[in-house]
């Protein structure tokens, strides 16, 4: 099958001893994986800073003691609150903010424009319609799911909202194979009013326990943390990395158009279906347990892609790595700056985010012609 005429032309004018040095002169393999190996100590340090930041006087050496066996390490209090209560939400917010930045980094390469995340577009608010619906509607028209799936009635729930909004939204901005960036964001602000507005109807019909159920989710929260929480979400989340490594060939690829993906041998339309569903359910599996939590997925790939480029070989481990660590800090963050209360961790995110994101619209405002 032949190539696209635009890239016989650069073959034209580019032979290819050329375009292999250029290659090996932008080639940022040795410092993505030194990024990589780095991200990995950070991420271990956070999760030991989030277990020992807070009224325990347990140290970082108290609690690797105990997990090598020396009980004496920790008093019984210590241990209840460090693995009862602090780890279940350090693990919970690394696995959050590890899939939320995966998304993120997925669904900006799907669309090929550096504003794509579930939160601005729609994807957060569909799956939180879907929790909100299974938590209203679970002891009447949704009983029988909530019975036959568990724990799992409400990331499934979560999921199949997230799913259908993602759905939705690449229907709408994609025409002839090309995904307007305009469309797109338009398309889901859209199909996010639209789901706040039944949400919004959903909570009206809602009972006092119910509303008390819902709360959490206005802004984002850590706080119900629990092991059950973490049995719940993290098989959905961990099953939707497993496609990561057979998904980064794709997806670099795909950033030279969907014709020439294909023309590469590509299976762009089974790269889509893959991508869309793992971010519904990743995105899904999240919002379930922990409410809206916004601009991971933007801040994240941006902070990658200026450091180790644009390659998904690199950029979708370092994202999960660097997004679980930033939200388990943002986490710690939101549990000591107003000590004893507790601030939404949505309102940490949102303050680094926003100004974040209208940074990367200044910078793009040439190129979307905004």
């Amino acid at each position: 099958m032949a190539l696209p005429q635009a890239m016989m032309e650069q073959r034209r004018r580019f032979p290819m001893a050329d375009i292999r040095e250029i290659r090996q002169a932008g080639d940022r393999t040795p410092l993505a994986l030194l990024a990589i190996a780095l991200l990995v100590v950070g991420s271990v340090f956070s999760m030991l800073f989030s277990v020992t930041t807070g009224a325990s006087d347990a140290s970082i050496l108290d609690v690797i003691s105990n997990m090598a066996g020396s009980e004496a390490a920790l008093s019984t209090r210590d241990r209840i609150i460090i693995f009862d209560i602090r780890l279940p939400r350090a693990i919970l917010g690394f696995l959050i903010g590890a899939s939320l930045a995966v998304s993120g980094t997925v669904m900006q390469g799907l669309f090929r424009n550096p504003l794509a995340d579930p939160g601005l577009v729609g994807v957060s608010s569909g799956a939180s319609l879907g929790a909100v619906a299974m938590i209203v509607l679970g002891g009447g028209l949704a009983a029988p799911l909530e019975a036959l799936l568990g724990i799992y009635a409400l990331p499934a729930a979560a999921f199949g909202g997230g799913l259908v909004t993602t759905l939705l939204l690449y229907r709408i901005a994609t025409r002839h194979g090309q995904t307007s960036v305009a469309t797109m964001l338009l398309a889901g602000i859209a199909l996010g009013a639209l789901a706040l507005a039944i949400t919004g109807l959903l909570i009206y019909m809602a009972n006092d326990q119910q509303l008390r159920d819902l709360t959490f989710w206005s802004m984002g929260s850590l706080a119900g943390a629990t092991w059950t929480k973490i049995a719940a979400a993290s098989p959905i989340i961990l099953l939707s990395f497993t496609a990561l490594p057979f998904m980064a060939r794709g997806l670099n690829a795909i950033t030279l158009g969907e014709a020439a993906a294909f023309h590469m041998g590509v299976p762009v339309q089974r790269l889509k279906n893959v991508a869309i569903v793992g971010v519904a359910a990743a995105t899904g599996a999240s919002v379930a347990v922990s409410g809206g939590i916004g601009f991971v997925g933007i801040v994240v790939p941006h902070i990658l892609r200026m450091a180790i480029g644009p390659d998904h070989r690199f950029l979708l481990p370092a994202a999960a790595l660097l997004g679980g660590s930033l939200l388990i800090f943002a986490d710690v963050l939101a549990r000591t700056l107003v000590a004893p209360a507790e601030l939404p961790i949505g309102i940490i995110t949102a303050a680094v985010g926003g100004p974040f994101f209208l940074w990367i619209l200044l910078r793009q405002r040439s190129r979307l012609a905004l």
